[in-house]
C-alpha cells in the first residue's frame, strides 16, 4: 500500500474511532484472549482498552493474533487495587458501567443502549467479574445460552457484545460523523504514523511496545 494510501486509511480509521465505547477486562489470565479481544475492538471502532491482572503484571500482545489490531488501539493497564477508583472516575466523566454477570437482576445484553457513553467490563477466564466491580455496576448483562454450558469464552463473548453495541452506534449514524476532535485525530495519527512506518521498516526486527500505558492512582 502505498504511503498516501495508508495515511488516508488511517485518517478514516480516526475518523470512525468510538471514544465513548470502551473495554476494561477484569484480572484477564490468558494473553491470547487480550489478544483477541484487542482485535475485535479494533473492528468496531474501540480505542481505549484498559485491563488489570491480579499480580499487576503486563500480558504479552501475540501478533498472530492480533494481526496488527494493536498498533491501532491504546492499551492501559490498570493497577489491580486501584480499578474501583478507575471506574468511579469513568461515571463522573459520564459512562455507564456494564458489566457481565450472572444474577438475578441480569438483563440480555441486546437490551442496553450503548448509544450511551459506556464502559463494558468482562471477567477473567474462570471467576468472572470481583464482586467489588459488580457493585459498581449501572447495567449488569448476560448472553442469552440454550445449551448446557453456561458461558462463552471471554473473546467470543466480548465480540458478540461489541457487536450489538456496533450495530445500535451505526443505526445512530455515529460512524458517519467523528467523534474525536481535529486536534484529537491528528495526536493520534502522528504517534500512529511514527511507530507504523518504524515497524514496516524494521520487519520485526525492532520491537515497539504500541501505547500501554500504567494507570495509577
Amino acid at each position: 500500500m502505498s504511503t498516501e494510501r495508508r495515511l488516508d486509511r488511517i485518517d478514516d480509521v480516526l475518523l470512525k474511532k468510538q471514544p465513548t465505547l470502551q473495554i476494561m477486562l477484569d484480572n484477564v489470565h490468558s494473553s491470547q484472549n487480550l489478544s483477541a479481544i484487542i482485535r475485535s475492538c479494533d473492528a468496531v471502532g474501540v480505542l481505549n482498552i484498559y485491563y488489570t491482572t491480579k499480580e499487576n503484571e503486563t500480558l504479552r500482545i501475540h501478533k498472530t493474533i492480533t494481526q496488527g489490531a494493536h498498533r491501532w488501539t491504546h492499551r492501559y493497564r490498570i493497577n489491580n487495587g486501584h480499578k474501583v477508583d478507575f471506574l468511579k472516575q469513568k461515571k463522573v466523566q459520564g459512562f455507564q458501567v456494564v458489566v457481565t454477570h450472572l444474577e438475578e437482576r441480569a438483563v440480555s445484553f441486546r437490551q442496553i443502549d450503548y448509544t450511551k457513553p459506556t464502559l463494558l467490563v468482562m471477567g477473567n477466564e474462570k471467576e468472572g467479574v470481583s464482586s467489588e466491580i459488580v457493585e459498581m455496576a449501572d447495567e449488569v448483562i448476560i448472553i442469552p445460552m440454550q445449551g448446557m454450558v453456561q458461558s462463552l469464552n471471554v473473546s467470543v463473548a466480548t465480540a458478540l457484545i461489541l457487536y450489538e453495541a456496533e450495530r445500535q452506534l451505526e443505526n445512530a449514524g455515529r460512524y458517519d460523523t467523528s467523534l474525536l476532535s481535529e486536534e484529537e485525530r491528528e495526536e493520534i495519527k502522528a504517534a500512529w504514523v511514527y511507530r507504523d512506518t518504524i515497524a514496516r521498516k524494521s520487519k520485526g526486527r525492532i520491537a515497539l511496545e504500541f501505547k500501554e500505558e500504567i494507570i495509577d492512582f
